[in-house]
């Protein structure tokens, strides 16, 4: 079987499929149009956050079998496309899945904790006790939305603080557990002092969180993003925070994350969000880290393997 890996993977990939007997060409320096003219003679496809697997692609990819994306959502490719030819997608959200939980955390208790605040102005020769007295996770109600793999991993995380945890899914049943509650979005939109998600980018997502849907809820709350940017409109997002409806917000993602070339509405709210001390962010690395390089690896060789 010939696979080509055309996103930049990490080494101990090449180990694993050598284990098991597959043939395979990297080139993360491929560009679209490299794959376009290359794809045709692989059975395998391994892709990482560059590379859009869409209609044009696949047509051209006559032998292709198997996509295989290291990462967790499923966003760039076109599913529709390659299940009318049969080619199976693979994807490896329980390889980052305890990373995102991890960053999800360390998101939140520092911005409960004002500790990037704290931190300049210690460095800076300020010792303010009281203008960086904190909030505790203890006992607050943390609405998920969107159960799969990071919800239920942050869920876990969660009820080690003696968190209360509903948990909302669309796309699933009967999937409460000793970590969270199953609940409605009502439920959430009615009781949560928190709201984390984790949901993939579709059409129905798209902008979910918008003005109509802060105004929803019945209190303020902290919004955590680190599923897709597109989810959020960061404009409501600031007026959420300008109002009080939002206490602050923890984004890992950002509707477009190519900061220099924003938009000039984008701008606007790209620069209140980074002036405001009721917000942190991070640059698209929930779930980056060291093990999560490797475990994303060793999930996506098991999933082909059993498959085949």
């Amino acid at each position: 079987m010939k696979i080509l890996i055309a996103d930049s993977m990490h080494p101990s990939l090449f180990d694993m499929l050598r284990d098991q007997g597959w043939d395979y060409s990297y080139h993360p320096e491929f560009r679209r149009e490299d794959i376009l003219s290359d794809i045709s003679g692989y059975e395998g496809l391994i892709i990482r956050s560059k590379t859009n697997v869409d209609e044009e692609m696949l047509s051209v990819a006559t032998q292709l079998r198997f996509i295989a994306r290291a990462g967790a959502g499923l966003d760039l490719i076109d599913l529709e496309a390659a299940a009318k030819r049969d080619i199976e997608v693979f994807h490896a959200g329980k390889g980052n899945r305890d990373a995102v939980a991890e960053h999800a955390l360390g998101m939140l208790l520092a911005l409960f904790n004002n500790i990037l605040r704290a931190d300049r102005q210690v460095r800076n020769g300020t010792w303010d006790r009281e203008g960086n007295r904190g909030v505790e996770l203890m006992k607050k109600t943390v609405g998920i939305i969107g159960y799969g793999n990071n919800g239920s991993a942050t869920a876990q995380r969660l009820s080690g603080f003696g968190c209360r945890v509903l948990a909302y899914d669309k796309y699933r049943d009967n999937y409460g557990d000793a970590y969270a509650t199953e609940s409605s979005l009502e439920e959430i939109m009615q009781e949560a002092d928190v709201l984390s998600l984790h949901i993939p980018l579709t059409e129905i997502t798209r902008y979910l969180v918008n003005d109509d849907f802060i105004t929803g809820f019945s209190k303020p709350f902290y919004l955590i993003n680190l599923s897709r940017g597109e989810t959020v409109s960061l404009d409501a997002v600031v007026k959420g925070l300008e109002s009080g409806k939002i206490l602050g917000a923890c984004l890992d993602v950002l509707e477009n994350e190519k900061i220099g070339k924003l938009t000039s509405a984008q701008q606007e709210a790209f620069d209140y969000l980074r002036a405001s001390d009721h917000v942190v962010l991070t640059p698209h690395i929930g779930g980056w880290t060291h093990e999560s390089y490797v475990r994303i690896n060793e999930v996506l060789v098991e999933q082909i393997r059993n498959w085949l």
